[in-house]
């Protein structure tokens, strides 16, 4: 029987297939980043990052799901993007970007494992490659869009639609016509109150596109939720 792969080894593998840039690294530069990295584990509901901390470094999610959001001043939040095993979290070393100014807040939304590479590693390479400096502007770049298309969801579409997209994107990511999630889950992911969410889930199912049940649902007519998705409204508004 073979033995156990050393960390090291096991940080190697996993940053070679995590960074596209491994490969264009020098020797050097691989070294500094494997010395740079971290095991990490966050638990459910643990405060990973927030504007008032220290820079906590580049996550790689190897397992879990993590929630970056914003926070208003009477305390409502409105989730920007979620990242899962085999995503880069950069937003939680903000602090070497100098173009990132707004404020992000990130939680575990599971149990989380992850590799932490140091920030100040992580800004020097940057200098150093460009390759690092272009994967790093463009990472920043998928998570502003992710929180355009939530800002624009939230300013722009009705209710039902949103939550419409929302259930068929989440399918989508298992491959299964169930969601084990509860209406307050829903309600945070859209930013949406939890009543709107079960008022319009209560809706759904009277029509027929799905069932629900204790902790979560399933898509019974999926065709007419990917529909109502596209299209918008089916219905009168519900939102």
């Amino acid at each position: 029987m073979a033995g156990k792969m050393p960390n090291e080894e096991i940080s190697r593998k996993c940053l070679a297939c995590g960074f596209p840039f491994w490969n264009e690294l020098t020797p050097e530069q691989q070294e500094s980043l494997c010395r740079s990295t971290r095991p990490v584990r966050y638990e459910k509901g643990e405060h990973v990052h927030s504007p008032t901390e220290n820079c906590v470094g580049i996550l790689l999610v190897r397992s879990g799901q993590l929630r970056a959001y914003i926070l208003s001043e009477d305390g409502r939040d409105v989730t920007l993007y979620r990242l899962f095993a085999g995503e880069v979290c950069i937003l939680s070393a903000s602090c070497v970007l100098d173009a990132v100014t707004f404020d992000v807040h990130i939680d575990a939304e599971e149990p989380v494992d992850a590799y932490c590479i140091g920030a100040g590693v992580f800004r020097n390479l940057m200098q150093q490659n460009v390759y690092v400096r272009c994967f790093a502007y463009q990472t920043i770049t998928e998570r502003f869009s992710d929180t355009m298309w939530a800002m624009q969801q939230i300013l722009f579409m009705s209710a039902d639609r949103r939550l419409a997209i929302f259930l068929t994107d989440e399918l989508a990511k298992t491959g299964s016509n169930e969601l084990h999630m509860t209406h307050d889950q829903i309600a945070r992911y859209m930013g949406s109150a939890r009543e709107v969410v079960s008022r319009l889930l209560k809706y759904f199912a009277q029509e027929g596109l799905v069932t629900l049940w204790r902790g979560g649902l399933t898509v019974l007519d999926k065709p007419r939720l990917q529909k109502l998705a596209r299209e918008g409204r089916a219905g009168k508004d519900r939102g």
